[in-house]
């Protein structure tokens, strides 16, 4: 497709989603987080051109007319999810391997170019909505298919993405949320700025306000905030666990009912996982920490899920049902959307052991930290800029135990260091929010800390919109 028609694609579907949003009552993202929350338990379906592979991650190259599910009934996943008492079903529109189950322009390489010719995702979207469950939407932005790859990605990528975004966000009614995959994770590599995450962000709530934006790979990042997404996510099999005594944040966590997402030839004649352990060990006390439990389901190649599965739902539905809405969440700082200015530029700080030097705290790697000697009184830490730049928003995520109680926060312009705040503040994820300035500098003065030492993960500087 030509470079000018895709970007067509692009303007045309935001104004006419734009005009049609209108009406609609936008709600707070606090709101939102709530009620999200509180829909407790849903159904993952990973169904797509993989199905047919007998792997998650198929050719990149197979062909459109392997995706044929010749007795695709999504009531029946609808009425699945149901009786296991779900409020919600999130369908995998694209996956990895870049194949499109709706009736997109943006590429050949779709079920309405396959055999098949249906839309799938119309027809899951409307089977849902009809048992009264909430439809969300999977979108994968690593697309093997297409090259949409790490080192790969250019703008005409970029213009792709939001148009299928925005097919989706204009086409299926409202979506409860969008779960995307692929995207910063260290399988992937494609980072928030190859792919910058404020524009699909901003891109996707200028469609749909009340649609949230899920990271699936958030959980790269510490457990105290939001960083990158609407909902903090955890996928128990890539090992991701939330805490089920702590966690104060809206959170999801994700696993396959069998033993891998998508669909294999052993499904049928292998068991499942125990419903009683799905209960007891996911749903309900996650519930209990502000974490909505969605489990994966997956069809077979006919279009239908197996009956061991079908079985294995309604056992938890005897067992379980959603008794309304949980307690109201904590106070918690908006989401980091903006990409981080300070990362990997030059910093400076004060002594500091060799394994834990300066260039840590700003690496990109809430692993490492810079971490103050105990021998200085008065630490501090710097970034510097290579010219004069905006931001409003300054992040401070420590490391361990120990915390920095009592700093001041200041930048340069113009050669005069300027301060910003100037205070205590003991959480371990120190979000700073203020009016946009310019400088090329940015410093913590570290005045009391509680503990050995000082030890900073990650200093961020965002200029966001607003």
């Amino acid at each position: 497709m030509k470079k000018s028609r895709l970007c067509l694609i692009v303007i045309l579907g935001i104004v006419f989603s734009l005009s049609s949003s209108i009406a609609q009552t936008v709600k707070p993202l606090t709101q939102l987080q709530q009620e999200f929350v509180d829909l407790r338990f849903g159904m993952f379906i990973h169904f797509n051109i993989p199905t047919f592979a007998n792997a998650d991650w198929p050719d990149p190259d197979m062909p459109a007319d392997a995706f044929y599910p010749a007795k695709l009934d999504c009531r029946q996943w609808a009425k699945a999810a149901k009786s296991a008492n779900m409020s919600y079903g999130c369908l995998t529109t694209k996956h990895h391997s870049g194949f499109c189950i709706w009736d997109t322009k943006t590429t050949d390489y779709n079920v309405m170019k396959s055999k098949f010719k249906r839309d799938v995702v119309k027809e899951y979207a409307d089977a849902f909505r009809k048992e009264g469950l909430k439809v969300m939407l999977y979108y994968s932005i690593l697309d093997t298919h297409h090259k949409i790859r790490p080192g790969w990605v250019t703008p005409e990528d970029v213009d792709m993405i939001k148009a299928q975004l925005t097919e989706l966000l204009t086409n299926y009614g409202d979506i409860t949320a969008v779960i995307i995959d692929g995207w910063d994770a260290p399988w992937s590599r494609i980072s928030y700025d190859e792919v910058p995450f404020e524009d699909i962000y901003r891109l996707i709530k200028s469609i749909q306000p009340n649609c949230l934006v899920m990271d699936l790979n958030s959980a790269k990042y510490p457990a105290e905030a939001l960083y990158y997404t609407d909902i903090k996510s955890y996928e128990q099999n890539a090992g991701q666990h939330i805490s089920k005594d702590s966690n104060k944040l809206p959170a999801l966590s994700c696993l396959p009912l069998n033993n891998s997402w998508f669909w294999k030839e052993s499904f049928p004649s292998s068991p499942v996982k125990d419903p009683v352990k799905m209960v007891k060990e996911n749903i309900v006390p996650m519930n209990k920490v502000y974490c909505n439990f969605i489990l994966n389901a997956a069809p077979n190649r006919d279009g239908l899920i197996d009956d061991n599965a079908v079985a294995a739902l309604k056992e938890i539905g005897k067992m379980w049902k959603n008794e309304g809405p949980l307690e109201k969440l904590p106070v918690y700082d908006a989401p980091i959307i903006s990409s981080n200015i300070a990362k990997k530029q030059k910093a400076e700080a004060s002594w500091s052991y060799d394994s834990e030097i300066m260039d840590f705290g700003n690496d990109d790697n809430f692993g490492s930290a810079w971490i103050s000697n105990p021998a200085v009184k008065s630490p501090w830490y710097q970034v510097t800029f290579d010219r004069e730049k905006p931001f409003n928003t300054i992040t401070i995520m420590e490391k361990g135990n120990d915390r920095i109680v009592k700093y001041r926060l200041q930048y340069k312009e113009n050669g005069v260091w300027k301060t910003i705040f100037n205070g205590r503040n003991d959480r371990k994820a120190k979000i700073h929010r203020f009016d946009r300035v310019w400088g090329n500098q940015v410093r913590i003065l570290i005045d009391e800390a509680r503990g050995s030492y000082p030890a900073i993960a990650e200093f961020g500087v965002y200029d966001e919109r607003r």
